[in-house]
């Protein structure tokens, strides 16, 4: 059975164990610790999925709880995906802020995921990556 939480924190090892399991790690700094430790502590939204204790799925966001949620990662161990899960870790994550638009960057290969959740493509976000001058 799958128990879902609201955290306050998780460990740098359940965070890279996830991140590993679910597919993202690819998408990830795993070779930086530090930055990947000052990711878990600087998100205030931190909703869990676990399976007999053992971290099965995460949903890490920072949240005004009120006006915007930003999703920034979803992640679903391999093994427990197509359950269900990542669906109640964003629905658990809409209900702490049910008038917040929740928003989130999608892996190419999981728009299908979020369409079908009812998510759509918003055609004016822009980003400014690390190393990329503001003028």
């Amino acid at each position: 059975m799958i128990s879902y939480q609201l955290e306050t924190e998780i460990s740098l090892t359940e965070f890279l164990s996830i991140l590993k399991e679910s597919g993202l790690a690819r998408r990830r700094p795993m070779e930086d610790l530090n930055l990947l430790e000052r990711m878990i502590s600087g998100s205030n939204l931190l909703v869990t999925a676990r399976a007999e204790g053992q971290l099965v799925g995460l949903l890490r966001g920072i949240s005004d709880h009120c006006y915007r949620s930003f999703i920034a990662d979803l992640a679903v161990s391999q093994a427990y995906q197509r359950k269900g899960i990542g669906r109640q870790l964003l629905k658990i994550a809409r209900e702490q802020a049910p008038e917040a638009r929740l928003i989130l960057f999608s892996a190419e290969d999981a728009l299908p995921f979020y369409e079908k959740l009812g998510f759509h493509l918003h055609e004016r976000c822009y980003q400014l990556k690390v190393g990329e001058q503001l003028f």
